[in-house]
């Protein structure tokens, strides 16, 4: 799932990340993780032993006192426990609540592959989150790879995401055959950039690094809240560590299924955001009267069409061309948060006003954040499963799709093309199915019936998958990341949960929260 655009996770910034044919009917790499097994149990109990020392957090995270940071250790490779460690960044919130009051620990991880949770700790200033904090230590951390955590690098920063480039919904032969080989290109050099290293950053990894994450920080059991590709990484902790669980919440949630990890999963997200774009343009279309950019949804997927030719010719302040206007538009599929302010950009560039676009759209920072974070997603994407090689797949499977589904599916693709050409053995994706006989307490599930990132047939997938897990749903809404947000039945849902452990009926649902207003600031 693109880790390019952010959704709004409450009210603070996080990530996310991501069947049709061309699989590959058999893995090019399978591990039987008894090793590793043995390996986490004992990095386990070294956690445990030594802790987590908690200070001040260093300037760099941007997060003042009274959040405290740390490091805990894992090793690289788990069935090598011996072997080399590398340091993962944790941040923390004390319980506000005190004595009897104060629950433990609770794990937040926002997603990705990239997402990183160092934010967690300030939801606690909010009121959504007040009674959870005052239970519950917030803690947030940087996987593997992610920000301090051993950060990986795939391209120069500097070079990384400029524009104006070009995003086109139909590509010709000859743009494809430039993309076939940037992808071949940026997968060498993430292979030479990160040598043998490269293949211990997969989300097998990142759910054996939580058990060690929850031994450092005294908890028997784990309690963990995961959104979007953070529910995929914590169903594998689930089914790998069911005793180790107290509590686990999935929110936003990633379809499991091992036949669409992550090929088929990529796939579906492109469906589901072409239907997220036309809810925008239907709510663009009746809001006429405040942008001005048509009546009807074709008439706004007009106005956007026209910005994009016009951005192909002049770029809008130098930098903002095609891609960086479908990247900036793709985030209302994310969170309708973002889809007033995208209207008023899209409507004061056809008037003649730039300025709000390049400011939505432009590049901002050094690249650094990006970067990892895109080299993130790629490694754990392509070590985690295998994909295919044969270019002739991803052209059928792409082209059938853009014929009804062009606002995201090329982009997405190119994005994921590198995993065609990755080295080093790839994995069978776990298959998960976690039964009540195994010890797993009950689970809570959250999911937007018309979410584009994490389409809601992944929601319905795991709670199979699952037994005794409850699924909350938000009729009618795609905002992605729906807990601690502005949807009061979402939020009592989570909190009884997570004060209780006290689970609805195994489905129920929420009327969905109040479209947004039209603005234009």
């Amino acid at each position: 799932m693109p880790v390019r655009a952010a959704a709004l996770y409450g009210t603070l910034g996080s990530l996310v990340l991501t069947g049709l044919t061309g699989l590959p009917s058999a893995p090019v790499h399978a591990l039987d993780g008894r090793a590793e097994a043995r390996g986490v149990t004992l990095a386990a109990q070294r956690a445990a032993a030594r802790g987590i020392d908690f200070d001040d957090c260093p300037a760099v995270e941007g997060l003042a006192a009274p959040v405290e940071c740390g490091t805990v250790s894992v090793p690289l490779d788990y069935a090598r426990p011996n072997g080399k460690h590398i340091n993962l960044t944790v941040s923390r919130a004390r319980a506000t609540g005190g004595g009897a009051a104060r629950q433990g620990a609770v794990v937040f991880n926002p997603g990705g592959p990239g997402g990183n949770g160092m934010f967690y700790p300030l939801l606690a200033r909010l009121p959504q989150w007040r009674h959870i904090a005052d239970a519950y230590d917030l803690i947030g951390y940087a996987p593997r790879g992610v920000g301090r955590s051993a950060p990986l690098t795939c391209v120069n920063p500097s070079r990384f995401a400029k524009g104006p480039t070009e995003a086109p919904e139909h590509p010709s032969v000859a743009y494809k055959k430039k993309q076939i080989e940037k992808a071949r290109a940026y997968a060498r050099s993430c292979a030479r950039r990160n040598g043998a290293d490269l293949r211990h950053f997969t989300s097998l990894n990142n759910a054996r690094d939580l058990d060690v994450l929850r031994a450092a920080l005294g908890e028997k059991k784990l309690t963990y809240m995961g959104a979007s590709y953070g529910t995929y990484f914590g169903a594998l902790y689930a089914s790998l560590f069911p005793t180790h669980v107290r509590r686990m919440v999935f929110d936003s949630i990633v379809n499991p299924d091992p036949r669409k990890v992550w090929y088929g999963n990529n796939l579906d997200q492109s469906a589901a955001f072409e239907r997220r774009f036309g809810d925008w343009r239907r709510w663009v279309a009746r809001h006429h009267a405040v942008y001005r950019l048509g009546r009807t949804a074709k008439e706004v997927y007009a106005s956007y069409e026209k910005a994009n030719h016009a951005l192909e010719r002049h770029p809008a302040g130098g930098t903002v061309g095609p891609a960086q206007l479908q990247g900036a538009f793709l985030k209302a599929g994310y969170s309708d948060s973002h889809w007033a302010r995208d209207a008023y950009a899209l409507s004061a560039y056809l008037e003649g006003d730039d300025r709000p676009l390049v400011a939505l759209a432009g590049p901002g920072g050094d690249g650094r954040s990006p970067e990892n974070e895109n080299a993130v997603y790629t490694t754990v994407e392509c070590n985690d499963s295998p994909w295919p090689r044969s270019w002739s797949l991803w052209d059928r499977d792409n082209t059938r799709l853009a014929e009804r589904a062009p606002f995201e599916t090329w982009s997405n693709a190119f994005m994921n093309l590198p995993c065609a050409f990755w080295q080093g053995p790839r994995q069978r994706p776990l298959d998960i199915h976690v039964g009540r006989k195994s010890g797993l307490p009950h689970t809570l599930l959250l999911a937007a019936e018309r979410d584009a990132a994490t389409p809601y047939k992944g929601a319905l997938e795991l709670q199979k998958r699952l037994e005794g897990s409850s699924l909350v749903t938000e009729r009618g809404a795609g905002t992605h990341g729906i807990g601690g947000g502005p949807n009061a039945c979402v939020n009592r849902y989570l909190e009884t949960y997570l004060l209780t452990g006290e689970v609805p009926a195994r489905r129920v649902y929420c009327a969905p929260r109040a479209e947004p207003r039209a603005t234009t600031n």
